[in-house]
This record gives structure tokens, sequence and C-alpha cells, in this order.
């Protein structure tokens, strides 16, 4: 069986059904016979609690009834997907693309021009499209979803 919610809690049509057709699996596959599948289903349907139920499955292996989740439980919503690389804005795809390729042009031209400060413009350039898209530019990579981490 699933969870097993309360043992006390009521059961209600849904799951009785499922047990109804858990029962009827057992029944086609040879495990009970069909006066012992009428004895079974006249119990689930005069059950009224989740032990009820688990009696009658006590003695038989999966599948189970599959019992509801009992009003007023709060489910987990889940998280956000990650967001896509086609879901940013096409500047901001470019100037990620070139990111690469302007480090190997710092670096050729450092080389071929013997100064230094051609390796600045990598990181002036990633500094600059990180200031104008923001946070955007990083929450993403890291999972948070725009979230603020707030173990500090």
């Amino acid at each position: 069986m699933t969870e097993v919610p309360s043992p006390d809690l009521r059961i209600g049509d849904n799951d009785r059904e499922s047990a109804l057709k858990a029962l009827g699996e057992h029944l086609s596959a040879g495990r009970l016979d069909l006066d012992e599948y009428g004895d079974r289903s006249a119990k689930v349907t005069a059950a009224r609690t989740p032990r009820d139920l688990a009696e009658l499955f006590a003695d038989l292996p999966e599948p189970h009834p599959v019992f509801e989740k009992p009003a007023g439980a709060v489910e987990k919503k889940p998280d956000r997907p990650p967001r896509q690389w086609s879901d940013r804005p096409l500047p901001q795809r470019v100037a990620a693309a070139a990111v690469p390729f302007l480090w190997v042009a710092a670096i050729v031209l450092a080389f071929a021009t013997s100064t230094w400060w051609w390796i600045a413009m990598p990181f002036v350039f990633t500094a600059a499209a990180s200031n104008f898209w923001g946070s955007d530019w990083e929450k993403h990579r890291h999972g948070n979803h725009g979230r603020r981490d707030r173990r500090r």
C-alpha cells in the first residue's frame, strides 16, 4: 500500500474503488479464488478506515490500494525547472557566447602587441553585461531561481 494515512481516518469511495481494483488483479493472477474474492469485496465495501482495508491485503503482495491524500493536506509544489538557454533574451545569449571568443582574442592581442591590458577586455565585458542584465545573469546558474539564500 502507499502511505497509509492515520489508520483511524475515514476512507472515501476512491479508496474503496482502488482496493476493489487491486483485489480484481489478485483474482486474475490466481491468488484469490472466486469465493474469497467475493468475501473480501464485501468487506471492502463495508470498510470505514484504512486499517480495515490493510487487514484485507495483509497476506497479499502488491498491488495494494492507493489511498487519497486527506483533504487539507498540503502538497509541496515542485521546484520550477531550470531556465532553458532558449528562454533568455537574444542579446544576453549573444553576450554570453561572445565571452569565450573575447578570451581568445584578448590572449592573441596580448601576445601580438606585447601589451597586457588586452587581458582585461573579457573581465570588463563580463562585468558590463552582468551589470546590464542584473541578477538574471547568474541566478539560474546557481539553481536558486531568484530566491535569496537565507542560511547566512
